[in-house]
């Protein structure tokens, strides 16, 4: 296995991880925002104000998309195993 491959398995694997983790964070990021300005708007500084809606966001997000993460993280683990054949002969 030469530097080339260990370089393009990382950027898979890099890039895998963002496709994934994509929907999530970027839900959990917008609904933290509209509640912060809800929260600057409105003076109300409650902990569980912020908290409470991203974890219904994340959990709703994993509901969603849960199938389609898994989906795609175990084809590509499939993918990464059956070419370590060939990498190492």
């Amino acid at each position: 296995m030469d530097s080339q491959q260990v370089f393009t398995l990382g950027q898979q694997s890099l890039w895998m991880l963002l496709m994934v983790s994509a929907p999530l964070l970027l839900t959990v990021l917008a609904v933290g925002l509209v509640v912060s300005i809800f929260q600057a708007a409105t003076q109300i500084h409650e902990a569980t104000l912020s908290f409470v809606p991203k974890i219904i966001a994340a959990v709703t997000v994993l509901a969603v998309a849960g199938p389609w993460m898994l989906t795609s993280l175990v084809e590509f683990i499939q993918r990464t195993l059956q070419a370590i054949p060939s990498v190492v002969g």
